[in-house]
């Protein structure tokens, strides 16, 4: 070590403050080091640091199959309001399907029913929708899992076939090929008030989307059907458009109002699924925190690894101190040291975290084929492995406050390190 160096004029966090720092790391308590703090602050981070990531990662995942589903079952702009009156709603549906972006929009009537099946009776959603418009709709055609759409909308009036939600289905005792009966409380209008509508449909097939709130629910029927059925004459409820980025649909919302009049109601999937868009943010954000205090946690052991790091090598501070190391090499040494431990546990931990993510499938095979148990049941959850879904903004994110905590940890021991008295450590040596 020069003399140049203790001096001051060697560059800030040079070679000789590495060494010393990295001595100072490895010390074993004998020689006035806390290396069993220093790796237990090393596993706190890392573990910190892999949860985080593969926690969020997972959340992302569910998210994204979750809303996969919703958007792909529902439209992302709504088209509602007197605009919607024949004849002036078809050539409005074409001018809404030439807006860039927008690769659906269909004509929909949508209301409540009760369905009578073979002993069984349940309450359903009807969604009435042309068969062109159906087998454009992927989540359904795409996910026909008995009997099949040929024939759905043919005959008089859209003919008598519909299709059922699988759950709905099985609840309500019926297959493909059976008869179904269906009660409208808004039924034709008498000299008396509305009257209920009773009619018996033929079931085409059955449908699974894979969220239980569909599948339990909808029955899908031809768009002229549903008029009459439920006493709408040539009128739908709203227009339903889907886009090609779901995420440009609160953007696009201007545009479609401007091309839809001034008579039209514009909404968008955010407003629809407002409760549960909130609810899935505030669990996000919620989780996030939680972890986040783990980190923080993991963190405040670097502050006790030092404290005794500065008290154990006072005497050799003092000695630095006094060979003409500044207050500011002191600092830097203690702080390097802290430092480390986190740059470490960071890097460790968001290898791990990524990794795990990465081969989660392969993770889960081996946990079911060792535990000889299904972890993720694919008929409770509608998925065949767990998701999960790496945000490299997020995971950087996580990483830089990973870091960010572990610098200000090692703050003040080293501050306190750099402000010790050589005079007051040497006196009782």
């Amino acid at each position: 070590m020069s003399q140049q160096a203790l001096g001051g004029r060697a560059p800030p966090f040079g070679g000789w403050e590495r060494t010393v720092a990295g001595r100072y790391l490895r010390a074993k308590k004998s020689q006035g080091g806390v290396a069993l703090i220093s790796v237990i602050s090393f596993i706190g981070i890392t573990l910190a640091v892999a949860v985080l990531i593969i926690v969020m990662s997972v959340m992302n995942g569910f998210r994204s199959e979750l809303l996969s589903r919703i958007l792909g079952f529902n439209g992302h702009v709504y088209v509602a309001g007197g605009v919607l009156q024949a004849p002036d709603r078809d050539p409005l549906v074409h001018r809404l399907r030439a807006i860039p972006g927008v690769t659906q929009a269909a004509p929909v009537i949508e209301a409540q029913a009760m369905a009578l099946g073979i002993g069984q009776i349940s309450g359903a959603i009807v969604r009435g929708i042309t068969p062109a418009d159906l087998k454009a709709t992927k989540i359904i055609s795409g996910n026909i899992v008995s009997g099949a759409m040929e024939g759905f909308g043919d005959g008089e009036y859209g003919g008598d076939l519909v299709l059922v939600g699988d759950e709905l289905a099985r609840n309500l005792g019926v297959q493909a090929g059976d008869a179904l009966t269906l009660i409208s409380p808004t039924g034709g209008a008498t000299a008396f008030g509305a009257t209920p509508q009773r009619k018996s449909y033929t079931v085409a097939g059955t449908f699974k989307v894979g969220m239980s709130q569909y599948d339990q629910a909808f029955i899908y029927m031809p768009l002229a059907q549903a008029q009459l059925f439920f006493g709408r004459d040539q009128s739908v409820d709203f227009v339903e458009m889907k886009l090609a980025n779901p995420d440009d649909a609160v953007g696009m919302k201007p545009e479609v109002a401007r091309i839809a009049g001034p008579g039209a109601v514009v909404t968008d999937w955010t407003q629809k699924n407002a409760s549960y868009w909130g609810a899935l943010q505030v669990e996000r954000n919620v989780m996030f925190l939680i972890l986040m205090m783990l980190l923080f946690i993991a963190a405040m052991n670097i502050i006790s690894g030092l404290v005794m790091l500065v008290k154990n090598k006072s005497r050799d501070i003092a000695i630095l101190r006094t060979m003409g190391a500044g207050q500011g090499s002191i600092l830097r040494i203690f702080f390097m040291t802290g430092a480390t431990i986190g740059i470490l546990g960071t890097a460790t931990g968001l290898a791990i975290g990524v990794l795990f993510c990465t081969f989660i499938g392969e993770i889960q095979q081996a946990v079911e084929w060792a535990t000889g148990t299904q972890v993720f049941n694919s008929d409770v959850y509608f998925l065949t492995r767990v998701p999960a879904k790496i945000d490299w903004m997020e995971v950087s994110g996580i990483a830089a406050g990973a870091l960010a905590m572990t610098f200000i940890a090692s703050l003040p021991s080293a501050w306190r390190a750099s402000r010790l008295d050589p005079v007051e450590a040497l006196r009782y040596e």
